[in-house]
């Protein structure tokens, strides 16, 4: 066997301990950060802020109705977002024929990812809010995100796709099923973990985004019910809009710090449910 040098040994020692040097900064980082959130925000957080709506007659500080919020705007943006990303994902991936079309359409996807949020509410009030008939609601916020969430879908379920082995294809058409029959139960099932991590992406840039949910879903605490939610002109602040707002505008950090923790609780667990999902699906 050829001996490597004692340069070459020495170089890879540095190397990896960069790279373990690296990794325990952004780890205490990350732990520092999510430490420090639930060290503001827990002492804070209480049923009654949970159970009811702001009232400054009865001095409470509820977020019942942006939780609610919250939960409106996530479904509405997941059912509208996941067929049309997902088909558009297929498309590209098992159907376009013109290799020069589908390489400007992942270019235009990669570069609708980088766009700041601030332009997509803009675009989203003049199309949405005064254009259309939806006017400030959560509709019109929903959509809004759609646009913003529509690229990071279809580029992951593209790759994920992309993944599949042609064997897996050919077999399939060699047995006799049709195409769409073949990428139904064949490429979609060995696809679904991309699917899944495009859906729990999405649901973080969802939950997270307060600029462009400001100028199309508006900043009503006001509880709205499942049928109104979808319905014109019902405005709703989401727990993003309502921790900008008791951050910047009212200056109650205490608050603030107390949604941020819901924020991260109600993460984790629309990632653990989607992973979930995933392996019943797979199973």
């Amino acid at each position: 066997m050829r001996k490597i040098s004692v340069k070459r040994q020495l170089y890879a020692v540095i190397m990896k301990a960069l790279m373990y040097i690296a990794v325990g900064i952004i780890i205490l980082f990350f732990i520092g950060l999510i430490g420090y959130i639930l060290y503001r925000g827990i002492p804070y957080v209480s049923v009654e802020l949970l159970t009811t709506k702001p009232s400054l007659i009865r001095g409470t500080n509820g977020i019942l109705p942006n939780i609610m919020n919250t939960l409106y705007i996530i479904i509405m943006t997941l059912i509208i977002v996941l067929p049309i990303g997902v088909g558009s994902a297929i498309y590209l991936n098992e159907y376009a024929k013109n290799k020069k079309i589908v390489g400007v359409i992942e270019l235009a996807a990669e570069t609708l990812s980088g766009i700041p949020s601030i332009i997509y509410g803009l675009v989203g009030m003049l199309i949405f809010v005064q254009f259309l008939p939806f006017g400030t609601s959560l509709i019109a916020g929903a959509l809004t995100l759609v646009i913003m969430t529509l690229p990071t879908i279809i580029r992951t379920t593209q790759e994920s796709l992309k993944t599949v082995p042609q064997s897996y294809r050919e077999g399939s058409l060699a047995l006799g099923s049709g195409k769409w029959y073949m990428i139904r139960s064949v490429v979609l099932p060995s696809s679904i973990d991309g699917i899944i991590t495009g859906c729990i992406l999405s649901v973080g840039r969802i939950v997270g985004e307060s600029a462009a949910l400001l100028f199309t879903a508006g900043m009503a605490n006001e509880m709205i019910s499942v049928l109104q939610a979808p319905m014109p002109n019902h405005a709703g602040s989401t727990l993003s809009v309502a921790l900008y707002v008791y951050a910047k505008e009212r200056g109650e950090f205490d608050i603030a710090f107390s949604i941020a923790v819901i924020l991260l609780i109600l993460t984790f667990i629309i990632n653990l449910s989607a992973k979930a999902a995933a392996k019943k699906i797979n199973k």
